[in-house]
């Protein structure tokens, strides 16, 4: 009903029809759910620092602002851990995780290994892993149950692999490059890859890792995928000057608008709620 006060309008709704109201605001809004960050001049988000469904690495140094981007996404959610990884902050790079385990290289101090393991949750294994291509992101991407790994990583590596991060392992290459983790960023929900991977290779891809898959890039053209960005099941990181085009296309095969826009639906209208009773 309406009633007029001084002149103007006031129209009063029940509370079911506002909430309508509300879910068909929010269904017309655009959302921008890969949120971009900068490491020092870096854009180079997936060097310095490692996303995964249970835990957060960041890399110490920078500015406080790119650990704080990671912090207001995700600190009420999962450990936002800020670390080394032997003595570098290049931390991305040389670790390989996912929610069951971490695999950091067998150069990481004892110190670091314990503040990490102390950050944890109790349920997450960390293992250092003796293994000559010590640069574990450049050669696993991984999700929470598959990874494709360098053909040439060791035999013991591939177990390890399998066993701390509860993953079935396939030796892969991605458009020719063997650094798979560094030319491909895999959720549970998707995979982005090498620009250059052909329409036979992104099946097979998909057929392995048993979820959806598409070529792109990121940072305005960066073939380096796994390097420019990280991502979670609800979560993407990407770096400044990722385009809105690339942005709109790490959202949509990471299947992340969807999510974060019925999560901003209900806690608007929980408050809202709390506002009304």
């Amino acid at each position: 009903y309406q009633r007029r006060v001084h002149g103007a309008f006031f129209f009063a709704l029940s509370s079911s029809a506002l909430l309508g109201f509300l879910d068909h605001f929010v269904d017309h809004l655009p959302y921008i759910m890969a949120v971009r960050a900068q490491y020092e001049n870096s854009n180079e988000v997936g060097v310095f620092s490692k996303l995964t469904n249970s835990y957060a690495l960041v890399a110490v140094g920078g500015s406080q602002n790119f650990y704080s981007v990671f912090e207001s996404e995700l600190a009420d959610h999962i450990p936002v851990i800020h670390t080394t990884i032997a003595g570098t902050r290049i931390i991305g790079r040389l670790t390989a995780g996912n929610k069951h385990g971490l695999l950091v290289p067998s150069t990481t101090t004892d110190q670091e290994l314990q503040h990490i393991r102390n950050s944890l949750p109790e349920n997450v294994k960390i293992q250092r892993i003796d293994e000559k291509l010590s640069a574990l992101g450049n050669v696993v991407a991984c999700n929470d149950y598959v990874a494709l790994v360098h053909p040439d990583v060791d035999q013991d590596t591939e177990e390890l692999i399998a066993d701390v991060l509860g993953v079935e392992v396939f030796r892969q290459s991605v458009a020719k490059n063997v650094l798979v983790g560094s030319y491909c960023s895999i959720s549970n929900q998707g995979a982005l890859v090498h620009p250059k991977t052909s329409i036979e290779e992104q099946k097979e891809l998909s057929a392995l890792l048993q979820v959806p898959v598409t070529a792109g890039t990121i940072n305005r053209g960066s073939e380096v995928v796994g390097a420019g960005m990280v991502v979670n099941d609800w979560s993407a990181f990407c770096g400044l000057d990722t385009t809105a085009t690339e942005l709109a296309v790490v959202e949509s095969i990471f299947n992340l608008q969807e999510k974060n826009q019925n999560a901003l639906i209900d806690e608007i209208r929980s408050s809202l709620i709390d506002t009304l009773s």
